[in-house]
C-alpha cells in the first residue's frame, strides 16, 4: 500500500510566500505635510481642543470610575517597591504581585475581624449611656457654664425629645440606617475594584511603561526611562514614609489608650493607622472615632484623648512629615504642605493623595531637565 506523505514546505517556497506579501503594491506615498502653512497649525490646534473639550467632558460624566483608576494606578506604583523586593529574591513577577496583594488582603481581613467587632460594641454602649453623659456634662462646671450663655445642651435634649415625640425620631433612625447601608455597600464595592484593578496594574507595570516608551524618540528612551523608574520609585517611597507616619500616628494611640485606661486601645490604633492613609481629614476622622469611644469610659477619659491627639497631630504635622517625606522624597517640608494644600483643594482627598508624589516628580524633572537646560544657556 502506498503511503501518504505530507508535502513539506520549504525554507525557500515561504520566502518566496513572504517575498510576494512583501511586494504587493499599496500605492505611493505622498508628499509630505507642510507642517508651517498657517491652514495646518488652525486645523491641528482646533483638532486639539475639540479633543481636549470631549476629553473633558468624558471625564467629568466618568469621574468615579476615572478616581478608582487613578488611585489604582497609585497603589499600583506604592505596591511595586514590595514587588521588587520578592523578585530580588528570587520569585518572578507574578509570584511576587500574589505575595503582596496576599499580605494586603491579609490585613484588611485582620483589621476588619479585630477592629470593627469591638467598635461596633463601643457604638451600641454609646447610645446606651447617651442619658449618663449628657447628665455629666451638665454637672461640669465649663460645660454648665457654656449651656448657660448659648444653652448649646438644653437645645440639644429638646431637639431629641421633640424626635422622640412627634415619632420622627424611628423614621430618621432608619433612614439612616438606609444612607449607611447604601454608603456600607458603595464603599465595598469600590474597594473591590480598587483592589482588583490594583492588582491588574501591578502585574502589568512593567510592560504598560515600556508600551509608554515606545512614543519617546530612540535617542532620548533612555534618559526617559531612567526618569520614569525614578517617579515610579519617589511613589513608592512617599506610600512607604506615609505607612511609617501612620505607624508612628497607632502607636502613639495605643501607647496612649493604655497609659489612661482607654477601651479597646488595640483596635482604635488600627482605626487610626487606615486613618492615616487619608489625606487631610484623616486624622479628624481617627481623632473623632477616639474621642466617642472614649466617652463610653468617662467624661476626663475623652477629654485627655483628645487633647493628647490634638497635641500629637502638630507634632506630626510640622515635625514628623516634613522630615519624613523630606528624607523618602527629597522635598522641602514647606512644598510638601502647601502641594497637599492646593491639591486637596483642586480635587479633594484624592488631590490630596496624590499631590505630593506629583510635587516630588515635578522637582525631579527641573533638577534633571530643566535647571541643566537654563544653566548651560
Amino acid at each position: 500500500m502506498a503511503r501518504f506523505t505530507k508535502p513539506k514546505i520549504t525554507s525557500k517556497l515561504l520566502r518566496r510566500k513572504v517575498s510576494k506579501v512583501a511586494n504587493e503594491d499599496f500605492g505611493t506615498a505622498g508628499k509630505p505635510v507642510n507642517t508651517s502653512h498657517p491652514f495646518y497649525f488652525g486645523f491641528m490646534v482646533t483638532i486639539g481642543a475639540l479633543l481636549a473639550l470631549t476629553m473633558l467632558q468624558a471625564l467629568a460624566s466618568a469621574s468615579a470610575v476615572f478616581i478608582l483608576i487613578i488611585i489604582s494606578i497609585f497603589l499600583a506604583a506604592g505596591l511595586n517597591p514590595a514587588v521588587l523586593f520578592f523578585q530580588n529574591r528570587g520569585l518572578n513577577r507574578g509570584a511576587s504581585v500574589g505575595a503582596v496583594m496576599a499580605s494586603v488582603l491579609l490585613f484588611v481581613a485582620a483589621f476588619i475581624a479585630i477592629a470593627v467587632p469591638p467598635l461596633l460594641d463601643q457604638g451600641n454602649q454609646l447610645l446606651e449611656n447617651a442619658p449618663v453623659l449628657i447628665k455629666d456634662l451638665n454637672n461640669n462646671a465649663f460645660i454648665n457654664d457654656l449651656n448657660n450663655k448659648y444653652g448649646v445642651i438644653d437645645s440639644l435634649q429638646t431637639r431629641i425629645d421633640s424626635l422622640i415625640k412627634d415619632g420622627q425620631f424611628a423614621i430618621t433612625a432608619f433612614g439612616g440606617v438606609i444612607g449607611v447601608g447604601k454608603a456600607v455597600v458603595s464603599g465595598l464595592v469600590s474597594t473591590i475594584t480598587i483592589l482588583v484593578l490594583t492588582l491588574y496594574f501591578l502585574a502589568s507595570l512593567p510592560q504598560v511603561i515600556n508600551i509608554a516608551l515606545r512614543f519617546v524618540p530612540a535617542t532620548r528612551r533612555d534618559r526617559v526611562s531612567k526618569l520614569t523608574n525614578a517617579i515610579v520609585g519617589r511613589i513608592g517611597s512617599f506610600v512607604g514614609g506615609q505607612a511609617i507616619i501612620a505607624a508612628l500616628a497607632a502607636t502613639f494611640i495605643l501607647i496612649m489608650g493604655l497609659i489612661i485606661g482607654m477601651p479597646y486601645p488595640g483596635p482604635l490604633a488600627m482605626v487610626v493607622l487606615i486613618c492615616g492613609f487619608i489625606p487631610l481629614v484623616g486624622h479628624f476622622i481617627g481623632m473623632s472615632i477616639v474621642t466617642v469611644v472614649s466617652l463610653t469610659d468617662s467624661l476626663t477619659t475623652a477629654a485627655i484623648a483628645l487633647g493628647a491627639y490634638i497635641l500629637y497631630v502638630q507634632i506630626e504635622n510640622y515635625v514628623i512629615t516634613p522630615r519624613i517625606m523630606r528624607k523618602s522624597l527629597a522635598i522641602p517640608g514647606l512644598v510638601t504642605i502647601i502641594a497637599a494644600l492646593l491639591g486637596a483643594s483642586l480635587l479633594g482627598l484624592v488631590g490630596g493623595l496624590l499631590a505630593v508624589p506629583i510635587a516630588a516628580a515635578v522637582l525631579l524633572i527641573l533638577d534633571e531637565v530643566v535647571f541643566p537646560r537654563a544653566d548651560q544657556a
